[in-house]
């Protein structure tokens, strides 16, 4: 080739269309250098050796022929054939002599970028292969990257070794099995300006859920030092997300965020190892804190829209994008350091439903978080390093530490994954959402509690605790076609208490949620009685106190961590469902459920039937309870002026008289919720028989009526299901109570109000949903595994009565 070829193009001459010059990462760094940085994201500059480079090196050293007896006749699935041959194809490459023309470019190019950085620089060397990042093949982490490098011999070097990684074991593998030609695929180096996120952060981040599909999210994970920790799974990263429709709107808040081990961090060596990077532990006071800040959280959200927005203009449909970020510890700016389409869930199509669900209970060995929602069985074969990669069976279950791009050919034939590090953005995870295996990630203690060679059951259908259990397990799967589905008349809403199902079961054909129950997060996330956190000292308990100081220690008042759980777990369920109405029903535990919380038992009364004793409305002006209730509405308050999530409709239970309700909006108004003010909606439960004897004089405080047909059911029959001796006449199918429910809808169409059920009965009993049909309700809302049955049911029934 003629000394006039020009082997480099800087990111500023590169764009999207040229992937075949300079492979898919260097092609997006070149077309975000040129496009978004106006628009101010932040992209460290630097230059492509471009394929023609590589294709050059192996012509002028004469490698082709001997590069194509490596590897014509190459038996892939024999793990020491692939070995063997990877090692002489790595050899042949890294022993050839770099042109004189191209050496001069590659060097007179990293001159140029000193000048813009400093004599300081260190550079990353990272390999971009020709056929990477398509949309339907991630080559996530095939060839090498190289961090940290320093002078010219080094760079040199480093370019050689990112060359030959083309022929590693696993990127030739992954080539066979994806159907590419080894000699039609090229590779590109990017050579950019290493950013100090030794010194700070680093981490992934998706313009969309990994686990559900969920797109109206940035799902952010970090941890700190250098990136290839998160990347590869080594460590259990910080997780954060951000609600895409409201930041838009100008809200400006994270949607919620959870705590990652962070056990150690990847920095800089000294300089006197051939290794320009190593792993050191991190203190105990950086695993207890977030990597980020909010701040950051949302510029690393801005920065994802953007990207988002800008690929899907491009393509001319919406493009989900996997991105690599990272913070300067120097001079604490957030970059892009690389984006690609997200290649898995946006592959996905959202017209087959399938739910998996465990038939019989046990208790869970081993917790980590869940990737995917399926259920698998299998047995456990617990995989230490690459030489025992040979003895693993198709349909075993993977157990590993982390797994490499070195694993891929076993982790292809496994039913599942488990390891004890990694973040839902690490290879396993990836790896495992590209195969469509589920995996239970980050647990720890995999490698050592599970028996190896024993049977297993790996469940990541319970939301996102992925749990393995011993032995094999009974399991359903239920598949259904929802793109013929027809909507009813009749608003079909859910019941949901737990915010890590909230964006899977936004999937399900449904109108929004009818009852967002708070209890549960109040018992799951924050654990502790509101009292407790209010009043601290006056917890007896020395252990209890100790939890609560755990707990808290990252806020500046106990009552602060109050607030941004709960806010954040109702506002999960809330931008889950965004635009649609969300119920959230404020507490209502019973004194017995309240005395179980850390801190409890000091605040809370003995009753003889709690049933009917101190609960819902009662408590929430009364002097034992009413600063606990100013911390529900605070953060309820968050959740719709600083999160924008105004589609949340507030539900106070257990009101008995008109006279409570009106202490109960008086004391709410004064909190900052005031009905009508920004939209707030306040409904009430009907659910003791007043509310519906009285429902003409309730319906001048509220803007509508959920009937709870449990407990209506026991007040209006008066029987104690939990009574083992009467609970057979607990029934809500009796006359008395389905006239009463009568009632109630006919008061509240007669006042104008909605009215809708919430209650276990038509997810139970399909002739209760016909009557409810029957007598024109609202609204029904249900438990999510009984929808898709009672959506059919109710359109039969509509279709009878020829509405």
């Amino acid at each position: 080739m003629s000394d006039q070829t020009n082997y480099i193009r800087w990111f500023n001459e590169l764009t999207i269309d040229d992937v075949p010059l300079v492979g898919g990462k260097n092609a997006s760094l070149g077309e975000m250098y040129q496009s978004l940085t106006p628009q101010g994201i932040k992209i460290p500059n630097g230059f492509a050796v471009t394929a023609e480079g590589y294709r050059y090196l192996l012509a002028e050293s004469k490698a082709w022929q001997p590069l194509h007896q490596i590897l014509d006749d190459l038996q892939a699935d024999n793990m020491a054939d692939l070995a063997s041959r990877a090692r002489q194809a790595r050899d042949l490459i890294y022993k050839a002599t770099f042109p004189a023309d191209l050496e001069a470019q590659i060097l007179s190019a990293y001159t140029q970028l000193q000048q813009q950085y400093g004599d300081d620089m260190s550079v990353a060397v990272r390999s971009s292969a020709t056929a990477e990042d398509l949309p339907t093949a991630s080559f996530a982490g095939q060839q090498d990257t190289f961090l940290n490098i320093r002078g010219e011999a080094a760079l040199l070097e480093a370019c050689k070794r990112c060359f030959a990684s083309l022929f590693t074991d696993r990127a030739i593998h992954y080539r066979i099995d994806q159907g590419f030609d080894h000699f039609k695929l090229a590779l590109s180096i990017g050579i950019m300006k290493m950013v100090r996120s030794d010194l700070d952060a680093s981490g992934v981040m998706f313009s969309l859920d990994t686990e559900s599909g969920f797109s109206d999210v940035v799902f952010i994970t970090g941890a700190y030092g250098l990136g290839e920790n998160v990347v590869q799974g080594a460590v259990d990263p910080d997780e954060f997300y951000v609600h895409k429709p409201t930041f838009e709107l100008g809200y400006r808040a994270v949607l919620k965020r959870s705590l990652g081990a962070k056990k150690i961090k990847m920095i800089y060596s000294d300089g006197r190892t051939r290794e320009s990077t190593h792993n050191v532990v991190t203190s105990e006071q950086e695993r207890n804190r977030f990597c980020l800040n909010d701040q950051d959280v949302l510029t690393l959200a801005d920065y994802a829209i953007k990207i988002e927005k800008h690929y899907s203009a491009i393509a001319g449909q919406s493009k989900p994008m996997d991105m690599e970020w990272a913070k300067d510890g120097i001079d604490g700016t957030l970059y892009i350091v690389q984006a690609r389409p997200e290649t898995v869930v946006s592959q996905l199509s959202g017209m087959i439903l399938e739910q998996y669900t465990l038939k019989s209970t046990a208790t869970a060995i081993v917790t980590g978080h869940s990737v995917g929602s399926k259920i698998a069985t299998g047995n456990a074969r617990i995989i230490e390093n690459v030489s025992q990669l040979g003895s693993f069976k198709a349909g075993d279950v993977l157990v590993a530490d982390i797994t490499t791009p070195d694993w891929e050919p076993i982790m292809k034939i496994a039913s599942a994954i488990v390891t004890n590090r990694g973040g839902r953005t690490c290879h396993a995870a990836i790896i495992s959402r590209e195969l469509g295996v589920p995996a239970v990630i980050g647990c720890d203690n995999a490698t050592t509690t599970i028996k190896n060679n024993t049977p297993v059951t790996v469940s990541c259908a319970e939301g996102d605790n992925g749990k393995v259990y011993d032995g094999i397990l009974d399991f359903e799967i239920k598949t259904t076609d929802l793109s013929g589905l027809k909507r009813p008349k009749t608003k079909i809403m859910l019941n949901l208490g737990n915010p890590e199902l909230a964006f899977k079961t936004s999937f399900l054909p449904n109108d929004g949620v009818g009852l967002a129950r708070m209890e549960f997060i109040i018992t799951e996330y924050i654990k502790a009685h509101p009292m407790a956190l209010i009043h601290p000292e006056r917890v007896q308990d020395v252990n209890e106190r100790e939890q609560i100081k755990d707990l808290t220690r990252n806020y500046a008042k106990p009552e602060d961590f109050f607030i941004e759980r709960l806010s954040e777990g109702v506002g999960t369920i809330a931008a889950a469902f965004y635009p649609k109405p969300v119920v959230v029903r404020m507490s209502d535990f019973k004194t017995n459920e309240y005395a179980t919380l850390l801190g409890g038992r000091g605040f809370e009364f003995d009753e003889a039937n709690p049933m009917i004793g101190f609960r819902g409305a009662s408590r929430y002006t009364h002097p034992a309870y009413a600063e606990g209730f100013a911390l529900e509405c605070a953060a309820m308050k968050r959740v719709r002026d600083d999160m924008g999530l105004t589609n949340v409709i507030l539900m106070i239970p257990f009101c008995r008289r008109v006279q409570e309700a009106q202490k109960v909006l008086a004391y709410m108004a004064k909190l900052g919720l005031t009905r009508g003010e920004n939209g707030l909606e306040i409904y009430v439960m009907c659910e003791i028989p007043n509310n519906v004897i009285s429902i003409d004089a309730f319906s001048q405080y509220f803007d509508g009526f959920s009937i709870g047909s449990n407990d209506l059911t026991q007040l209006t029959l008066g029987v104690d299901r939990d009574s083992a001796i009467v609970a057979e006449d607990f029934d809500e199918r009796d006359p008395g109570v389905k006239e009463m429910i009568r009632l109630a809808v006919e008061g509240s169409k007669r006042n104008g109000k909605h009215c809708g059920l919430c209650g276990q009965a038509p997810s139970d009993y399909p002739e209760m949903a016909d009557y409810l049909v029957e007598i024109g309700i609202a609204s029904m809302s249900l438990n999510p595994d009984t929808v898709l049955q009672t959506t059919q049911q109710v359109l039969l029934t509509e279709q009878r009565l020829g509405r």
